[in-house]
């Protein structure tokens, strides 16, 4: 008699021995719902994988999770039922031994794979149709087509398709031809055809892969006739990758056998890789949209295989400058064609990965990181901190974005660690003794820039000090021909405004501010040399604690934004910045304590008393309709031309400050007329905290670009983050409001209008200036362009006597600097350094009080300092990092002026501060620039932990027995 203990075991083992194809044909959400033997805890978890990772990892979760003993009776007929219910009637199949033929199983994951390929353009179906036609023919049940339905109504038409499709595709082998017919009695003749339907051949259920979807290895097509699967694999490979994905994060071209990870390139993308198929280290510069990462995929594939075939581990790691492109280009691009063969993980500031990163590079064979990270650890190797990682640990490394590998950036100092230890390799040879390995350099980048260069020399000159510094042999580029897709080009002038009365009431109240601080501006109020000028004079006025003409610098320079916002965005936006900068000023002066007495100075309660008279006429003006700029006219007309004219239009809008992003997005979606036209907007912006407006986490830029992705927006406000790098489907236009930054950036937004008869579209704002500065870059854009050429037109020998001189330029260059810094390191004691109030010149401390945590938070824990400050609650400042969080500001007990923030850091409460809070005397002088800690070459003690900690238990233990 059979033991319960050993038909577990059988059960066990045939869940295991089919768990390859389980994990592909598992619909992990909806078989949760019909499993009751697992813990609440245990389903959202899986369900949590599967948002993050996509079906197929969470299927494996789900998988071991079903088969972990102690089981429930009867556990397995449980686990078979929920397949069924689910719809998973494939994978049913498998468990109830009813296996398909070889042949089959084979012919199924070909249908299933073109859908998956072609989902961009099946999305488009009319779902609600299709759906009533699948559940005819049994392609799904009653539940799923509820479950469709309640998409399509929640979601629309698109997400409800996503969902039908995903359902299709795990149903027993001979689906596929039955959802052809539907889609041939349903009048979609296009997608018919796409699909592998002849247009000339009345489908009868045939289901045999000659006749409706020749991808055998045997010839199936006539001569001259197009093999409609190797179109389709083409269109796949070089169309955008985020559309391609199903299931959440699940990429579509996930391997389902060795065919499906080839990566087919294009002609010019395997002209610009064959240096590096060889082993050269090389520049790729091809436009954006081109494929530059796709071409990188193929490299990290050739090369992890070369080193393979040849008995050697390759360790590849892939570079990015932001940390969206680390999901991005592991779950659109590596992850998806690598992952059948090689370990592929990734790893940023955002990462819940709990393991070392040293960890994870000895465990995975391609990791894809920011860049900071890789140089902290190479840092860690260096200095013997602990362990680390090397450079002779990486046997490949991809640089994304490789043109700003300059002075400064994070990716020179990991090339100057290369370029040393190419150094140093030359001297070991010499001495016959075995030099160091070096990883292979892979650069990528849709243009190096002139560097300002206004003449020939200089931008060769600037390109070939980028390819020294990434020790590239070669700069591969190559004309895209019949691939390239060049947008129209339009500029919209603007006119100024007949009047401007409420701009006139603003410079009104700069001029009262002016001779009240007796100030005499030489350039016109609002403009760039103005704002310069008020913060120089404020600087100036902080270091000689002239608070009379600071605080007026300041409120001035608030004035001058509030005049180029409403030259920008609407006059009600510009009202409600200024408006919304005096409460904060109001409130800094008022203590959280009843007790405490903020002063408030003559000056101050002049500029308050200044706003207050001014108020009501600058709300009444900012409502009249006909006093708005000329550009947000122009703009307006645009777009509505742009989504009128197009049958699905979808676009791009880059601005120049957060603020006037969040406006844009707030005055379209406002506007009733945008919504008749089906205009879907939203903002994304950046993740840095250097803006007085809150940035937005990785997360929540993640979620607006996914939902662009699927067409739930159409239409992006974006600021320069979404300029480089971040890989944006589709677009037809891409409108540049107000700014213009360098030739790089112009060429990066002209590339994301990427889709047929798209437009580019510049718009004029008044002071900034955009049309003479957009003439300026295409001018720099030609002369790179010859630049390049003149480069590639060298020959080699004087190439790389070239690269030489500008590698030991760059490491003299940094050897000089590293001695200037240890010997100011030396030199500047903390003692020596003073620091004072910015709002009041009130001494607060000096650099002997400062502690440093993490090489990174600089804290005063001393107990005078903490008599000093007040807190005050700001909820846009709330962070829950590793080991602190923030929550609280600190400002002087005395003025209000903002100090930093409460930090807690593994319990301990410290105040942190931002230098640029303070005025910083050194030796007796005033440094009048001190904004970042950074520029100020001090070595502040470690943070005691335990020393503090045990002060802190001992003040508890005194406060409890008193």
């Amino acid at each position: 008699m059979t033991s319960d203990t050993d038909t577990d075991e059988t059960w066990e083992n045939l869940i295991e021995n089919f768990k390859p194809r389980l994990r592909e044909l598992i619909s992990v959400n909806r078989v949760l719902d019909y499993i009751d033997f697992m813990k609440p805890a245990q389903k959202e978890q899986i369900r949590q994988k599967a948002r993050t990772d996509g079906d197929i990892a969470a299927a494996d979760l789900l998988i071991n999770v079903v088969i972990t003993k102690p089981h429930n009776t009867g556990w397995f007929n449980v686990f078979v039922d929920a397949l069924l219910n689910s719809g998973c009637v494939h994978a049913a199949d498998y468990m109830q031994g009813n296996l398909p033929e070889p042949e089959v199983e084979a012919e199924n994951d070909y249908c299933v794979l073109l859908i998956r390929l072609l989902s961009p353009s099946l999305v488009k179906m009319k779902t609600q149709e299709v759906c009533v036609h699948c559940l005819a023919q049994e392609l799904i049940n009653p539940e799923d087509s509820e479950r469709i339905t309640a998409e399509i109504r929640n979601n629309g038409s698109i997400s409800g398709a996503r969902e039908l499709l995903s359902i299709i595709v795990r149903g027993r082998p001979g689906w596929f031809s039955k959802f052809l017919q539907i889609l041939r009695e349903t009048e979609h003749k296009h997608l018919y055809e796409l699909t592998g339907g002849s247009p000339d051949y009345l489908y009868e259920g045939a289901n045999t892969k000659s006749e409706k979807l020749p991808v055998s290895s045997e010839p199936s097509q006539q001569p001259g006739e197009t093999d409609s699967t190797s179109l389709t694999l083409d269109i796949f490979c070089l169309s955008d990758p985020l559309l391609c994905i199903t299931d959440g994060a699940n990429p579509a071209a996930a391997a389902r056998g060795p065919e499906s990870n080839d990566i087919v390139l294009r002609d010019y993308q395997e002209e610009v890789a064959r240096p590096a198929l060889e082993g050269k280290n090389i520049i790729i510069c091809l436009p954006t949209g081109s494929g530059k990462t796709r071409v990188a995929v193929y490299i990290t594939k050739k090369h992890l295989d070369g080193r393979r075939a040849e008995g050697q581990s390759g360790k590849v790691v892939v570079l990015v400058n932001k940390i969206p492109l680390v999901e991005q280009h592991y779950s659109a691009e590596f992850l998806p064609f690598l992952r059948s063969s090689y370990k592929v993980e990734r790893v940023s500031g955002d990462s819940q990965l709990k393991i070392s990163f040293t960890e994870i590079v000895k465990k995975n064979d391609v990791i894809i990181c920011t860049a900071q990270i890789l140089e902290n650890y190479l840092e860690r190797s260096n200095s013997g901190e602990d362990e680390g990682v090397n450079l002779s640990d990486l046997t490949l490394i991809v640089i994304d974005e490789c043109h700003h590998t300059q002075k400064g950036g994070v990716y020179n100092h990991i090339m100057m660690r290369y370029l040393k230890q190419k150094h140093k390799n030359r001297r070991l040879m010499k001495e016959q003794k075995e030099p160091v390995p070096l990883p292979q350099i892979l650069g990528l980048t849709a243009s190096p820039g002139v560097g300002g260069a206004t003449k020939m020399e200089k931008a060769e000159e600037h390109i070939l000090r980028i390819c020294a510094n990434l020790d590239a042999s070669k700069i591969m580029t190559r004309s895209l021909g019949e691939h390239k897709k060049e947008p129209r080009k339009i500029t919209l002038t603007v006119e100024d405004r007949k009047a401007d009365p409420f701009g006139d009431v603003i410079k009104k109240i700069m001029n009262a501010i002016h001779a009240h601080a007796d100030l005499s501006p030489t350039c016109d109020l609002g403009s760039q040399n103005y704002e310069q000028w008020v913060v120089q004079k404020e600087r100036i006025a902080a270091t000689e604690e002239n608070q009379k003409v600071r605080v007026c610098a300041d409120h001035l320079r608030q004035y001058s934004e509030g005049l180029n916002l409403s030259n920008t965005i609407r006059m009600r936006d510009a009202f409600g910045f200024l408006k919304k900068y005096h409460e904060e000023e109001l409130k800094r002066k008022t203590s959280p304590d009843d007790d405490q007495n903020i002063k408030i100075t003559v000056t101050e309660r002049f500029l308050f008393n200044l706003f207050e008279e001014n108020k009501e006429e600058l709300q009444r003006l900012a409502d009249i309709p006909q006093y708005e700029n000329d550009s947000l006219s122009k703009l307006r007309g645009k777009i509505l031309q742009e989504f009128s004219s197009r049958e699905e239009a979808r676009g791009i809008i880059f601005t120049k400050t957060r603020r006037s992003a969040i406006a844009l997005s707030q005055w379209i979606q406002e506007n009733p007329k945008f919504a008749d036209i089906g205009v879907k907007a939203a903002y994304v912006i950046g993740g840095g905290d250097q803006s007085v407006v809150k940035p937005m986490t990785s997360a929540e830029q993640k979620d607006v670009l996914k939902k662009f992705g699927n067409g739930d927006i159409n239409l992006l406000i974006a600021t320069t983050v979404a300029e480089e790098g971040l890989d944006i489907p589709a677009c037809n236009f891409v409108i540049r409001y107000g700014l213009v930054t360098n030739e790089i950036a112009m060429i990066q937004a002209k590339g994301r209008g990427r889709a047929e008869d798209s437009s580019y579209t510049l718009v004029e704002v008044k002071n900034s200036g955009v049309v003479e500065k957009e003439c300026v870059n295409e001018y720099r854009t030609k002369m790179m362009d010859k630049a390049i050429d003149k480069i590639r037109a060298l020959n080699q020998a004087d190439y790389d006597k070239r690269i030489i001189e500008f590698q030991f330029q760059a490491i003299m260059e940094e050897k000089v600097r590293m001695t200037k810094k240890k010997q100011k390191d030396m030199n500047e004691n903390p003692s020596e350094v003073k620091f004072s109030c910015r709002g009041c010149s009130k001494h607060v401390c000096t650099g002997e009080d400062i502690q440093i945590i993490e090489n990174m938070h600089r804290v005063n824990v001393t107990t005078q300092f903490s008599e000093l400050f007040i807190r005050r609650e700001n909820a846009a400042l709330q962070e829950r990092l590793l080991d602190y969080e923030t929550n609280e500001l600190i400002a002087c007990k005395d003025c209000g002026q903002k100090w930093g923030s409460m930090m807690v850091h593994r319990g301990i409460e410290c105040p942190c501060l931002h230098v640029k809070n303070f005025v910083v005397t050194f030796n007796g002088k005033k440094i009048s620039k001190c904004t970042k800690w950074s520029e100020l070459a001090v070595r502040f003690s470690a943070f005691d932990y335990a020393e503090h900690a045990n002060r802190v238990v001992d003040s508890s233990d005194d406060e409890e027995t008193a």
